[in-house]
């Protein structure tokens, strides 16, 4: 991950857990989806996943590892770094970092659609070029 285009603090709420209080696998995802949420209304300024009638967000592929163990309450920062693949698509690399150590890092690739076909469709200009990624 070369660079980090934002940052996200959240914290690791009782759903996300497990009976031991310890973050369930899927609770990564929950923090990595709201970091993307976040980043695609403040830099980019649409809504996010469904931006409009034309245009969806849907997510293709998915992956973390995880490095150490969050705990109810634990707070976290998530790094982000979203890199355009195509004018179709896009990947969002994460690092979840708690007091400075890494615990958990992964990506998800999304897909521009168009869902009254469920094929998909290019990201318009305007988006592409608010993302600014390299």
């Amino acid at each position: 991950m070369e660079n980090i285009e934002y940052v996200f603090e959240d914290v690791v709420r009782i759903y996300d857990t497990d009976a031991q209080g310890i973050a369930h696998y899927a609770a990564y995802y929950r923090f990595f989806t709201n970091t993307i949420e976040k980043f695609i209304k403040e830099k980019v300024g649409i809504p996010y996943p469904i931006v409009n009638e034309n245009l969806w967000f849907v997510i293709a592929e998915s992956h973390a590892i995880y490095h150490r163990p969050v705990k109810l309450g634990d707070k976290l920062t998530v790094l982000l770094n979203p890199k355009i693949l195509s004018n179709k698509t896009i990947k969002f690399e994460f690092k979840v970092l708690k007091d400075g150590e890494l615990t958990t890092e992964g990506y998800v690739i999304q897909i521009a659609i168009n869902p009254k076909i469920w094929k998909s469709t290019e990201m318009p200009k305007e988006i592409m070029d608010k993302l600014s990624i390299k």
